[in-house]
This record gives C-alpha cells, sequence and structure tokens, in this order.
C-alpha cells in the first residue's frame, strides 16, 4: 500500500512539474515575442528566481531556456501534454534533444510510455535511430497480429528490418556461437531492442521429431501477440534453403509446444548481411510465419537513415 501511495504521490508531483515548466515556458516565450533582442528576459529571470527564491532549485538560466525550448516544441500540440506529464523531465528532454520532427518526438513519447523506459533505456533507442528504423521497415507486422500496422500503432507491432546489437560488443572474427553467447549474455539489453513483451525461454531449444533431435538458437515468448518466437542466427549472406529449415522449426513448435490458447509461432532469422533481392524471391510466394532480419554490430549513422526516411516520404507523396 505505501509503495503504491508513493508511486501515486510521484507521478502528480511530476506531472504537475512539467505542467508547470510548461507555463514558465510559455510566460517567458510570449515575453521574448513582444520584447526586443537586448532585453535579455532568460537573463532577468534567472536572476529574479535566484534573488527571491534561492531554495527553489531547477530555475536556473539553463533550464529557463529549456523550458523555452519545451513549450515551443509543443504549443502547436496542446494534446500531447497527457503524454508530456507521463514522462519525467530528463526522458522529455532527451527526446527533445535528439529529434528533430514532430512524428520523431510523438512516436517516442508514446514509446516511452508504454514501454516504461528508464533514462538509461529510452537514450539508447534514441542513439540507435529505433524511430527511423522502425519507419523503415516496411510496414511489415508480425504475422500472428492481424491488425494494420501505421505511425501510431507503435512499439514493436513491426518487425524491423535492421536490428542494431552494437552492444554485444564481439571482435572482427566470431562465430555463430559467439554471437548467440553474447546475446544471452546481455540479454536486458537485446530484449529492449527487439520489445519488452518478449519473454526468454531457452537456448539451443531442442524440438523431437521422429526419431531425430533439432536446436533452435533462441526461443521467446511475446507476451502481446500470444505466441512463441524462434530465432535463427547466421553469419554472412542470407541463404533460401534456411527459410525451410525455419519452417520445420515452426511446424514442430506447433504441433508439440504451442498451447490450444496461443497463436501460431513465429520465426524470425537474424543475419549479418543479406541480398534484398534473394530474400524477396524466397518470401514472395511463400506463406510462411518467417521473417528474415538484418543486424548490424556498430551504431549505424543516423544522417544516413534521415535521408533514406525523408527519400521514402517524398516517394510515398508523389504517388498520392
Amino acid at each position: 500500500m505505501i509503495k503504491v501511495r508513493k508511486n501515486r504521490a510521484y507521478r502528480k508531483v511530476n506531472e504537475e512539474m512539467i505542467l508547470l515548466y510548461l507555463d514558465v515556458g510559455k510566460f517567458l516565450y510570449e515575453l521574448i515575442e513582444k520584447g526586443n533582442y537586448g532585453d535579455k528576459v532568460i537573463d532577468k529571470a534567472a536572476d529574479f528566481m535566484k534573488n527571491n527564491y534561492p531554495d527553489i532549485k531547477g530555475f536556473t538560466r539553463r533550464n529557463l531556456y529549456r523550458m523555452v525550448q519545451f513549450y515551443k516544441a509543443y504549443k502547436d500540440y496542446p494534446k500531447v501534454s497527457t503524454l508530456l506529464t507521463q514522462l519525467s523531465w530528463s526522458s522529455n528532454m532527451l527526446i527533445l534533444s535528439n529529434t528533430k520532427t514532430w512524428e520523431a518526438r510523438e512516436f517516442y513519447l508514446n514509446l516511452a510510455i508504454k514501454e516504461n523506459y528508464s533514462v538509461r533505456e529510452l537514450n539508447r533507442q534514441l542513439q540507435s535511430s529505433y524511430y527511423q528504423r522502425y519507419m523503415l521497415s516496411k510496414g511489415k507486422a508480425l504475422p500472428t497480429q492481424k491488425k494494420t500496422v501505421d505511425e501510431g500503432d507503435v512499439p514493436n507491432t513491426r518487425l524491423l528490418d535492421t536490428y542494431s546489437l552494437e552492444f554485444l560488443d564481439l571482435p572482427k572474427e566470431y562465430s555463430e556461437k559467439d554471437l548467440k553467447t553474447a546475446i544471452i549474455k546481455n540479454l536486458k539489453d537485446f530484449i529492449l531492442e527487439i520489445g519488452k513483451d518478449f519473454t526468454f525461454i531457452g537456448d539451443e531449444y531442442r524440438v523431437q521429431v521422429g526419431n531425430h533431435d533439432y536446436f533452435i538458437d533462441l526461443l521467446f515468448y511475446n507476451r502481446e501477440l500470444s505466441c512463441l518466437v524462434a530465432f535463427e542466427l547466421k553469419l554472412g549472406e542470407y541463404m533460401p534453403e534456411y527459410l525451410g529449415k525455419m519452417n520445420f522449426y515452426l511446424e514442430a513448435l506447433d504441433r508439440d509446444v504451442k498451447k490450444e490458447n496461443e497463436n501460431p509461432s513465429v520465426g524470425i532469422i537474424l543475419y549479418s548481411s543479406k541480398d534484398k533481392d534473394v530474400v524477396e524471391y524466397s518470401l514472395s510466394k511463400n506463406m510462411s510465419q518467417t521473417l528474415i532480419s538484418e543486424y548490424k554490430l556498430k551504431l549505424i549513422d543516423k544522417k544516413l537513415l534521415e535521408d533514406k526516411l525523408s527519400e521514402m516520404k517524398q516517394l510515398l507523396d508523389s504517388k498520392d
């Protein structure tokens, strides 16, 4: 009971603080707009707070400037205040300082709230360009997800074309076993990347068909989609024959492991590189519950992703 009440009190205090910062930002913004450049509104406000309210923290010149920027960024979107008040000031500042568009800000606000990110987790998603990678993933929903995926359907209902596994810290030369071991060692960060609805079941998960044993690299369960998710880890380029192997694993899971109330199992083949044409050909007439994604061991250049996203949007606009 104490913990519940404390959490409620913290959320209420945080909500009022964010609304206060928005009000202060609006007040100073309007003074700046009405005044002259030489008025030094923020400097005067900082001096006023220091001289009259020395015990109140958080109203330094730097923070007051941030409040103005905070209000300016969201002033044309009043409905978003309910999202802003659900995140801490630090999280809001992270999003504001690491995004350039309203769409990206709204995406990260929704993502951080739904996934209950810590400041560290949110910063990692921002630095790994999660929004850009998500939007460039061609709208592919997980096969068991029946509803249409769009920009408002934010976290983890869309499987990414490219996953960033920079946290594995692998050497230049490594084996599939090294890759799997590193993922298990860094499981918390791996689940952050693929989605917090994933629950780890085991590695080298054994399925028996006839008199033969077969082993799935990694097996997860997705709580939102209510299905088993098998991961196969591969080095080098994607090979079409591996799709048949994954389909075999999924059939074994559905027949012998899946519960009656669960959805059909999903397979994800992770490759270090892939030929897009080969992937497209192998999946074109295949009704498999398998998706094929590339993984990178270094953070992808954000400017490159932003340029690709801009090109995609221009192409879509030209079609309209």
